[in-house]
């Protein structure tokens, strides 16, 4: 079924969302993407991104370098079902502990983006800083945004075509370095230099940094605001949390309009109808996603300030007061006073507060010792030559501590049991090990057919580090 997206009626918008809609008439509504020559700004909130997207770049490059202990401090081995963080070790038994810390991640962007706007996207997401870092290869090599227009409009020359391979190079090779570092947090990183570049890296390891390198490249020098306004879900449900008390980058309209140039020396322009707004357009070339912040809110906006800087050294160089485009809220552009202790807001730091302390207790009481008891699967029990009932088990033991440890294994419950196998065992750091025991009793001993029992394990030389399981015993009565 065809539907005319003109005659479509949209309801419940946000005051503010500017809806596109295509011209009337016009065949093609689904026009080729124009491409985004970003000018580049200096300004308060530019520098605040960068240092910003510098230290916690500079956190990503160094962490899989760091050692701890002998071993590589951040090593997230898939393979091997565990997570070694620093003195922690995480296995799959410890999922939970995951699951509370996505849910934190969860609420404290809830929380931050009720608060001021969608300034994980501008600040920190990885996609943001990747592109800023292309478009500054880019800037260096191919020259500012005018001089990049240019050099896109000429015919193939030999400048043209130097600066254009030297951008993809140089694009290709921080994708690959990249690449490199994040397959190094699942792999030891060390190997995985040395083997990649001489050819004896593995099958999965060498698809993985390819992989990736080709997913940076692309996301960060192809597809760059498509990412931002048309793949990433959260662009389109973080309207949800936005109320009148939020800030957001915001376009003064009532002090701007109506928008028009004028000469820095005209102190009439008021007397003419003119606003603030000189309409130099710096607040659309500096934008990474290409809208124009003065059209009211968009989901494409990923408050990243840039226009703000902008606007405010057109404000200074005229004379005018700086924030015509600013971080505020509706309700400070009504003339009202914003909110900041509302219920959405608290009920987001309040849910925060619960699933931080939850993921604390977890941790806290987590046991470095996990035991888990597997039965013999081909009977049940069987009679030995001496007369005696014997059960087997298998005792799956893991040392989730980082340190060798000497375990002691026992079992209580029955009495006058007799225990066939090792009782002591010794595990490396992170080890695990599958022990085989078996148990003895008496038949004339045993009070039922199914009697239970606890198996323990416990550190020799700190018995109250301990991990149980209970099981069964069958006497055959």
């Amino acid at each position: 079924m065809m539907v005319d997206e003109q005659k479509i009626e949209v309801k419940n918008i946000p005051t503010g969302v500017k809806i596109h809609r295509p011209p009337e008439g016009n065949p093609n509504k689904y026009a080729s993407r124009d491409r985004i020559y970003v000018r580049a700004v200096k300004g308060l909130h530019q520098s605040l991104r960068r240092n910003i997207g510098f230290v916690f770049m500079a956190l990503f490059f160094v962490l899989p370098w760091i050692q701890f202990d002998g071993h590589q401090a951040i090593l997230l081995d898939i393979f091997e079902q565990k997570f070694n963080i620093f003195g922690l070790t995480l296995w799959p038994q410890d999922f939970t502990l995951l699951a509370w810390l996505f849910m934190i991640a969860a609420y404290a962007l809830f929380f931050v983006t009720t608060f001021y706007g969608r300034v994980w996207c501008g600040y920190m997401c990885p996609q943001t800083v990747w592109t800023f870092i292309f478009m500054w290869f880019e800037e260096k090599i191919q020259g500012t945004r005018n001089q990049r227009m240019k050099l896109d409009q000429e015919p193939m020359s030999f400048n043209k075509f130097w600066r254009k391979a030297l951008t993809h190079f140089c694009w290709l090779a921080f994708a690959l370095f990249t690449a490199l570092i994040f397959v190094g947090y699942f792999t030891p990183i060390g190997p995985l230099f040395v083997e990649f570049f001489t050819w004896q890296a593995g099958f999965w390891a060498t698809l993985s940094v390819l992989f990736f390198t080709l997913c940076t490249y692309g996301n960060a020098g192809w597809m760059r605001e498509i990412m931002c306004t048309h793949i990433c879900p959260y662009a389109r449900f973080q309207s949800a949390m936005f109320d009148k008390d939020t800030y957001t980058v915001t376009y003064d309209a009532a002090r701007g309009e109506n928008r028009g140039p004028r000469s820095k020396k005209d102190a009439n322009y008021k007397e003419k109808g003119l606003g603030d707004c000189i309409d130099c357009n710096l607040c659309v070339h500096v934008c990474p996603t290409g809208i124009d912040i003065r059209n009211g809110l968009q989901y494409e906006c990923i408050n990243c300030g840039a226009c703000i800087d902008a606007c405010d050294d057109t404000m200074e160089k005229m004379g005018y007061p700086k924030g015509l485009i600013s971080y505020t809220t509706e309700h400070t552009l009504q003339g009202r006073p914003a909110k900041v202790l509302r219920p959405k807001l608290v009920g987001y730091f309040l849910v925060l507060v619960v699933v931080c302390g939850a993921f604390m207790v977890n941790l806290a009481i987590r046991s470095p010792l996990e035991l888990d008891i597997i039965r013999d699967r081909g009977a049940l029990y069987r009679e030995t030559p001496e007369g005696l009932v014997e059960n087997t088990y298998t005792l799956g033991i893991i040392n989730k501590s980082q340190q060798p440890k000497t375990l002691v294994l026992t079992v209580t419950g029955i009495d006058n049991l007799q225990w066939l196998g090792p009782t002591e065992v010794e595990l490396a750091g992170s080890e695990s090990r599958n022990v085989v025991v078996s148990l003895a009793l008496d038949p004339y001993e045993a009070k039922r057919p199914v009697l239970d029992l606890t198996f323990s394990v416990h550190h020799k030389d700190a018995p109250e580090v301990r991990a149980e399981q209970g099981n069964k015993f069958f006497s055959g009565r």
